[in-house]
């Protein structure tokens, strides 16, 4: 299976709900950086996984709709607690949606697979990984 990789990063703020969160419950700021990691079993015709510049510029517009957002309040978020393996999946999802309408262009159809990492710290990060539907 081939990779390619691509980082960037944005800033959000927002609280949780509920007793597990302790501290987290008030308003606090992330700064999260991002790796997205896209698969497929065989390279296209060029030689390539998927175009790096392509992949670089859809992970930075998905990451601007967030950025210096309060996801507090971002209506598609009420009442969920925006956690960093919550937000790894939105962003999966929405890079797959820019996958499926052309905007990685025509060698983005043979990908597989995906994987959204965000490292909230040095010493801390999570990630959403799936198949992508043809």
């Amino acid at each position: 299976m081939y990779s390619l990789n691509v980082r960037e990063h944005f800033m959000i703020a927002h609280s949780f709900k509920g007793e597990i969160f302790g501290p987290a419950q008030g308003m606090h700021g992330a700064t999260y950086v991002v790796d997205l990691e896209m698969r497929r079993p065989q390279l296209d015709d060029d030689g390539l996984v998927v175009d790096i510049g392509l992949a670089s510029q859809q992970l930075a517009a998905v990451l601007a709709e967030l950025n210096y957002k309060n996801l507090d309040e971002v209506p598609e978020f009420a009442g969920k607690n925006t956690t960093t393996e919550f937000l790894a999946a939105v962003i999966f999802q929405r890079i797959a949606d820019r996958i499926k309408t052309g905007d990685l262009g025509a060698a983005a159809k043979g990908l597989s697979a995906m994987k959204v990492t965000l490292h909230e710290s040095h010493i801390a990060w999570a990630a959403f990984e799936g198949e992508l539907q043809a």
